[in-house]
């Protein structure tokens, strides 16, 4: 029995291939052949890679050419009627993306993490069907180049859980899953005389109830005797699964998967486990962060586990799956030498999860001279780290000390008479939430400047030519409240944090977002301030382009901490509090310059939560505090204005309202207005700009159609208190898209207006 075990590996590719092929797919200019030819090399490449790292347990089904929830849907022949006229490539392209004549399958956060997948439709009606030709296909892919793998399955209880039931609880439709879960291993025992099938089951890790502990307790007793041939791996990550641990111990499963990194009071569930005789996979190399690993550390707790587990049940592991983590850190040839050896991605965490895996079960002696040598190494690297002068700044921790102002002045009832009559918008007024699409000339030009082939000043006046077109184009259309589109920016979090001390970044350090949509976090190892400004002098100069207003647009300090990869010696309340004081300095000068709208995105707000109900007053402290201290400086007559992305609001609404900004806007609609009952519901009094149309698919909605949603949100809340805006950014979209949109949207406005 193998001793390494990886639970899931990247599949964008190591210079994000599959990302170019879907999208010149889509565009047309490959077949679909030829698009598929290109997921089946990376898909030997990475089977490589970790065959060659001396990892045992390798996964298949792993890859997707969009999202593993929406390939389970598809596998269990779970199509939404809007697309069942569609052939099946069409079909799965379009239940992600939309269509001219269907709209996208909602799309949200997989857990706390960055990461999108497509959110199951179902109903109390629908019939399962399966069809396992992509997994089947994988494995014997695998196998071809002599790489026997496990199969990786989304669990049956988080599949259900992550869905949308309408007229019927999830825990309703186990009975009809089950039975297709079972035919899916009858097939799978055929692959092969054994082979291990790992069920993802995250959901565990939220918290279990009497009604999700006896159908956990119903599937996994049913599945486990499936087959004799096919061992079953249930396996968790983010957070310890502790009032789920003696439920899943008690049925004839294979091994248990454990995230020790993300869950350490799975410490706890180490008895229960060994008493049942279960294989441990420890997660104990960090999954979804970029650090090097402790090699030491990593021991200590493996030794902690390994006085209860017996060492021949335990697989070393990482704490989940690498989908989270870039690639390599070998293409990082500009960055810094001193914190890039700080840095490891997927590819060196191969080699640390194989070099533990060594030195725990066979001891240091066993290591030979390229092992020791890497141990050394980075034992050495980490030491000087320790005591490195990059990592404090005395300035911003003084500054801090003695701050005396944490919120801005007076109440939202006050501010907001002050507001409405400095700032004279009308009811339903219309904007955006901020960016404009990125268009390859505008990359490229970006990219030209970068590489210093074209001055300062030329690439400046490029992006000035963008802001005068933007906000001619939002003039003609005839939004309310405009935005300068946000040219000089190529990522809202990586735009602001190259202006911050105490970031780095990567040239090559990609991770997926969803489908072909890819981000390249940077990365936080130091103390943050404000070098200089934050880029306010845009905003400023599409001002003096327009008599109409122009929001100010920044990131929030837990957005840019949730979407940068994070420095673990310090908190996160720590990290939020330098940044948010950065913030509120950038706010100052844009009110000095005149910008009265100043929007501060929280888009990863509710991301960022804690899974367990029991740690999340901790985080809503410190994320609440860090956004009022974000805005403290700001005057009672400038409005703050901040935007959130596909969040389930019930359970935070009241958090949301202790924010105090005087707008938000909201992503609804792929939700309806469903998301915004929930405002109403609890008497919240200011501002709400629900998204009207989906800009993460291509088509663009009718005016009726508009109008249709915003007399949905008019049965919620009145008119007074809506703004009308596009749900998300328009940055990856097109102008051709863009423009006409806009236009409907504003025409459906206008005839609202008009009743």
């Amino acid at each position: 029995m193998g001793k390494t075990y990886i639970i899931g590996f990247p599949r964008i590719g190591e210079k994000r291939e599959l990302k170019f092929a879907l999208e010149d797919f889509w565009s047309g200019k490959i077949s679909f052949d030829e698009f598929d030819m290109v997921a089946k090399k990376l898909k030997q490449k990475h089977w490589n890679y970790q065959k060659n790292a001396n990892i045992e347990h390798i996964s298949s089904n792993d890859f997707s050419f969009y999202d593993n929830m929406l390939d389970t849907t598809f596998m269990l022949g779970a199509i939404p009627d809007r697309f069942k006229h569609l052939n099946s490539k069409e079909q799965y392209f379009s239940m992600a993306r939309g269509d001219k004549d269907s709209p996208a399958m909602e799309m949200t956060k997989w857990f706390n993490t960055n990461y999108h997948y497509i959110v199951p439709e179902l109903s109390e009606n629908i019939e399962f069907k399966l069809d396992a030709t992509k997994i089947i296909n994988e494995y014997n892919e695998a196998k071809e180049i002599g790489v026997k793998t496990k199969v990786n399955i989304i669990g049956l209880l988080t599949y259900l859980g992550l869905s949308k039931c309408d007229n019927s609880n999830y825990y309703d439709l186990v009975d009809k899953l089950l039975p297709i879960y079972e035919e899916l291993l009858k097939l799978l025992s055929k692959l092969d005389d054994d082979i291990i099938v790992q069920f993802d089951e995250p959901i565990l890790v939220c918290g279990a109830n009497d009604i999700l502990l006896a159908n956990l307790k119903k599937v996994y007793d049913r599945l486990g005797m499936v087959s004799p041939k096919v061992k079953i791996a249930v396996v968790t990550y983010f957070e310890h699964i502790n009032d789920s641990i003696t439920t899943l111990c008690d049925t004839p499963i294979w091994a248990i998967g454990l995230d020790f990194v993300h869950g350490k009071d799975n410490l706890q569930a180490l008895d229960i486990i060994e008493k049942s005789g279960k294989y441990l996979i420890a997660g104990v190399v960090n999954g979804r962060n970029i650090w090097k690993n402790n090699i030491d550390d990593s021991l200590e707790l493996l030794g902690i586990i390994g006085k209860t587990i017996k060492k021949d049940k335990i697989l070393v592991s990482t704490s989940c799956s690498l989908l989270h983590s870039p690639y390599t850190t070998a293409n990082e040839i500009k960055m810094d030498t001193e914190i890039k050896n700080w840095l490891s991605f997927a590819i060196e965490k191969l080699d640390e999860v194989a070099l533990i895996a060594k030195i725990f079960f066979d001891g240091f002696d066993s290591l030979n001279y390229d092992g020791l040598k890497y141990y050394n190494k980075t034992k050495d690297i980490l030491i000087k780290k320790s005591a490195s002068s990059l990592l404090n700044d005395i300035y911003i921790k003084n500054r801090i000390a003695s701050l005396d102002k944490f919120q801005r002045d007076g109440k939202y009832e006050d501010r907001i008479i002050l507001q409405r009559k400095a700032l004279k918008y009308d009811n339903l007024a219309t904007t955006t939430i901020g960016s404009f699409p990125q268009t390859p000339e505008l990359r490229a030009k970006r990219l030209q400047f970068k590489k210093g082939e074209i001055s300062k000043s030329v690439y400046e006046d490029y992006i000035k030519s963008y802001i005068d077109e933007c906000i001619k184009i939002q003039e003609d259309i005839g939004l309310d409240v405009l935005v300068h589109g946000e040219p000089e920016r190529n990522d809202m979090v990586e735009f602001f944090a190259e202006r911050l001390d105490g970031y780095g970044f990567s040239s090559n350090g990609w991770v997926q977002s969803y489908g072909s949509r890819c981000v390249k976090p940077p990365f936080i190892y130091g103390d943050v301030s404000r070098k200089d400004t934050l880029g306010y002098e845009w905003i400023v100069y599409a001002q003096s382009k327009t008599k109409k207003l122009v929001k100010g647009m920044l990131s929030g300090p837990v957005t840019m901490i949730n979407w940068s990869f994070v420095r673990e010696d310090v908190s996160k309340s720590q990290i939020a509090t330098q940044i948010a004081l950065a913030l509120s300095d950038e706010v100052d000068d844009l009110q000095k310059h005149g910008i009265k709208i100043i929007q501060v995105d929280e888009a990863a707000f509710k991301e960022g939560y804690p899974l367990r109900f029991e740690k999340r007053a901790g985080y809503e402290k410190w994320a609440v505090d860090s956004f009022k201290l974000s805005v403290s400086s700001s005057l009672k007559e400038t409005q703050i204005h901040t935007h959130m992305c596909y969040s389930e609001f019930n359970d935070i609404i009241k958090t949301i309202e202790a924010m105090d900004a005087d707008v938000i806007s909201i992503e609804t609609a792929r939700s309806g207005n469903r998301l915004l009952k929930v405002f109403k519901e609890v008497g919240y009094k200011q501002e709400v700009g629900p998204g009207i149309y989906d800009i993460h698919s291509p088509r663009v909605p009718s005016v009726e159609e508009m109008k249709n949603q915003i007399i949905a949100l008019l049965e919620v809340l009145p008119r007074k208190q809506l703004w009308i805006n596009p749900d998300c950014g328009l940055k990856t979209r097109k102008y051709d898209e863009v423009i006409p949109s806009l236009k409907n949207m504003v025409q459906a406005v206008k005839e609202i207006r008009g009743h």
